[in-house]
Order: structure tokens, then sequence, then C-alpha cells
């Protein structure tokens, strides 16, 4: 109905609908099929729709606290966007390309304040206005649509597409900025991905209305897309662009899209994590009982019969034993390696050295309060180069089904890293992974939420004789290698 007055009565420009219509019918209704408000949080929504349409006829400090409004509102969604995150973390594509969607909105609703408040931007009115709906449409729009989707489609073809859309709204608008040729690409991948996705949502099987009205949705972007590159080769001027690109997105992509989702809401296949976390943040207040080894048995995770004797061993008597470490960054994380020691050493914690030089890891493992830290039979392993403390690692299990799990818990400052370690044998050796489905990853714990980090680890301990052990210890993130750590592990 508002929409309805803002086209009838409006002095604006007829274009203006274009961002209108996304403000008050589109995004708010996607927003609603993913985010449960109360009726606090619907009071935001009414009070935004109220202060777009109002906005046609206000100018001046009215405009401006109008706006404001908008953007108190957008930042609302983004920080819902935040919230899910949080609770999950670097998993699940479908998801994050939800959250991002909700964060790209409050980046739509400042280009729309500076609009709206005559800010300088470097750039024309217009182009500031088509920067915020651009933000509406391409990256908060279509990121909660191919979030939605991905409830449905789940395969490493489609992961691909979601990291070039999310990210390319982003690079189209540095390239609109600083680079013709930074523009080209981005519109050229972006170009890929959009036609991929089409194909994807060909592949896929639909409820048969609401699969149709989705590929009109998709396919109307395939065709407003080439428009943008017409556009950034200089074939069509932004009128054109206006009208037809303009058009096509607002009633075949926003429209048909919102509606083919309205028939029917995927559900989401996220699963919360129940797996017991340490409460233990900040400096471990160590006690002086010893406690003999990491495990009470290593035959709670394996099968340790096919196992030399010396593995189960060192785990059950971690004490008895000496370690030699060797530590390699890889070439292209060492600037980041560097930069981040000054924090590691005044943390003592995860306080690895520079260089790759052969030297030796002092440890030893003791109790931990059970009450503490919340996890049955804790045992801290602390290892330190010289005198610098370089590793807490309070090591307990948990049993999820009929697979019991490392659960090792990192104490940062008001936060702690749970490494949740898969355990198994293969051909004699010991192999310990944080890449493995059910609870296997590596996350950070902060306040009541727990997200998933984009790193993995791989461990690898054979027995070289009866006194002696190597292993080799892998990390990667977003799925680059960036460190290794040779131990050589040697009975006292």
């Amino acid at each position: 109905m508002l929409s309805v007055v803002c086209y009838l009565f409006s002095p604006q420009p007829e274009y203006m609908l274009l961002l209108t219509v996304a403000q008050l019918i589109f995004v708010p209704a996607m927003v609603k099929m993913i985010i449960s408000f109360n009726k606090a949080d619907d009071a935001i929504i009414v009070a935004m729709m109220f202060a777009i349409t109002l906005l046609h006829w206000s100018e001046g400090w009215i405009a401006i606290v109008l706006v404001l409004i908008y953007v108190f509102y957008t930042a609302f969604l983004a920080i819902q966007g935040v919230k899910r995150f949080l609770q999950r973390g670097f998993t699940n594509m479908a998801e994050i390309s939800i959250d991002v969607g909700l964060i790209y909105i409050w980046i739509g609703g400042l280009w729309f304040f500076a609009f709206i408040a005559n800010i300088d931007t470097g750039f024309s009115s217009l182009i500031t206005w088509l920067t915020a709906i651009h933000f509406h449409y391409s990256a908060c729009l279509l990121a909660i649509s191919i979030g939605l989707f991905g409830r449905i489609h789940k395969s490493r073809w489609y992961n691909a597409v979601v990291v070039i859309l999310l990210t390319g709204p982003l690079l189209v608008a540095i390239g609109i900025t600083f680079s013709t040729i930074i523009e080209i690409i981005s519109v050229i991948l972006y170009i890929a991905a959009i036609y991929s996705l089409f194909f994807l949502a060909f592949k896929t099987k639909l409820p048969r209305g609401q699969g149709l009205l989705l590929r009109i949705s998709y396919g109307a972007l395939c065709i407003t897309i080439i428009w943008s590159f017409m556009y950034a080769f200089g074939y069509v001027g932004i009128p054109e662009m206006l009208t037809f690109h303009g058009f096509m997105n607002g009633i075949f992509f926003g429209s048909v899209g919102v509606l083919a989702w309205a028939i029917a809401i995927p559900e989401t296949k996220f699963q919360p994590f129940h797996f017991p976390v340490s409460q233990i943040r900040g400096k471990l207040r160590e006690r002086k009982d010893p406690h003999p080894g990491l495990v009470d048995t290593l035959s709670d995770f394996v099968d340790t019969t096919k196992l030399p004797h010396i593995i189960p061993h060192f785990y059950e008597e971690t004490n008895q034993y000496r370690l030699m470490a060797s530590i390699k960054w890889k070439t292209w994380f060492k600037p980041f390696a560097l930069i981040y020691q000054s924090l590691s050493r005044f943390m003592q914690q995860l306080n690895l050295p520079f260089s790759s030089k052969q030297i030796e890891m002092t440890g030893k493992v003791v109790k931990v309060d059970e009450l503490h830290d919340g996890r049955p039979a804790p045992r801290a392993w602390i290892r330190k180069i010289e005198k610098q403390t370089t590793f807490v690692a309070i090591y307990s299990k948990h049993t999820t089904g009929q697979t019991t799990y490392m659960n090792i818990a990192l104490p940062l400052p008001f936060s702690t890293m749970i490494g949740v370690l898969y355990v198994y044998e293969d051909n004699g050796a010991l192999y310990l992974t944080s890449n493995h489905d059910g609870d296997a990853g590596i996350y950070l714990a902060i306040n009541r939420f727990l997200f998933q980090l984009p790193l993995q680890e791989h461990f690898k301990i054979k027995a070289q004789d009866e006194t002696t052990l190597t292993a080799v210890h892998k990390m990667r993130i977003f799925g680059l290698p960036f460190l290794e750590i040779n131990y050589q592990i040697t009975r006292k």
C-alpha cells in the first residue's frame, strides 16, 4: 500500500521507485523468511517503512532524520547477520550467504544516506543512488536468494558460485571507483557465476511452481548482467541502464524471486553444536598436581592393537617423553607470522618461533579443575621453548554417537579455541584430524557463541623404533597450508 502511494503521488523521478520497492517490499519480505522477529523488531520495520514513504516528500533536516531511521534499520539487520554467523562460523555456505546478504544491506543503507544527505562521495548524486540500489538488489537480495537455494542444492560448484557472487558487489564497486580493468574482470567473473547459478537452478529438482519462478528470476539476471558488461565497455549509458536493466531487475528478479521463495521456505540444514566446550577463558590458573598423560587410555579413541606400543604409551605417559620441534612457516604466510609473534608473546599461547631451526620443547602435564573447565577429566599440556610458553592445551574428550573425539581447548583472552579431532589408525600410524564429518573442526568460543573457524589441522604420529616417535602437524587456513611442525619424540 505504501509503495502504491509512492507510485501515484511521489514528486520524485519514476526510476527512484526501483529502490523504494526494494526497501518497502522485497528486502523486508526476504528477511521475514529467515529471521523470527518479536513485536519490538516489527516496530522497527514499521517505522522504517513510514520513514521511506515520507522521504518522497521531505527535504532538509526532516529528510536527514527519516533516512537515519532507515540506516538504523539496516544496521539492525546487519547485526542479525553477525549474530547468525557467530552461531556457526565458517561452515554451511548457504547460511553464510544469507549472513552476508544481511550485512550488505547496511552498506546499501549508508550509500542511501549519502544520497539523501548530499554527501560528497566523489561521485555524482545519481551514481551514489545507483550504488545504493546495487547493494540492495545485487548484494542483499541475491545473497539471501542463493542462500535459500543452497538449502536445497549442495555441491562444490555451488560453493564456488557463492564466493564469486558474494565478493562480486564489492569488486564491481571497487572497479567503478578505481579501475575499469578491475570492473571488467569482476563483471566477467560475475557473469560466469550468474550463468552457473541459472544452470544449477535448472539442474536442481524444485517444486514445479517455485522452480519456474526461481528460474525466471535467475534468468532475468542472465539478461541484465549483459547490460552491466556493455555499460562497463561504454556501449550503453546510465539512461539505458535505468530503463532496461532497472526494470528487469525490479520486476523479474526482485518480485518474481521473492514470490518464488514465499511459496515454500526451505529449512536450514545446519544443526547447532552440542559437544562440551571448556569454560576457561584467558590465562589458565595452573595447578601443581601432575598428570601422567594427555589421555587416560588411547583405546577410548582408536583400536590400539594395530599400533606400536610406543604410540599409546606416549599419549598415556606423556611426561616421560622429550620433544624436539622444527617449525616451518609457509613463505606466503611469513609476513603474517612475523606480525602475529608480538601478540603471541603477550598471550603466551600459540607462541611459535619464526626460525625453522630444530629446538627442544619442554613440557609437563598437570591436572585442571573439572568444575572450572566444565568437561570431564581435563588436563593441561604446557609446553615451553626456553622460558617462553608456546602452547597451553587442555585435553579432554567427548563422545557423539559411536565416535569419541579428542576435545582440546587453548585458552585465549576472553575466549577459547577448541580443536575437536577425529582419531584413526592407518597402516600402523596414528592420525588426528579436524577435517572430518561430525563434530570434528576448529572452533572459537566467545561468551555464548561457538563458531567454526576456517582452519584445519592434521597430525600423523609414527613409530621409528621402540623409543622414538616422529610426528608431523600440518595446518591450513581456507584450505591453504600455512604451517608445518615436525617433531622428534624420544622416551627419556
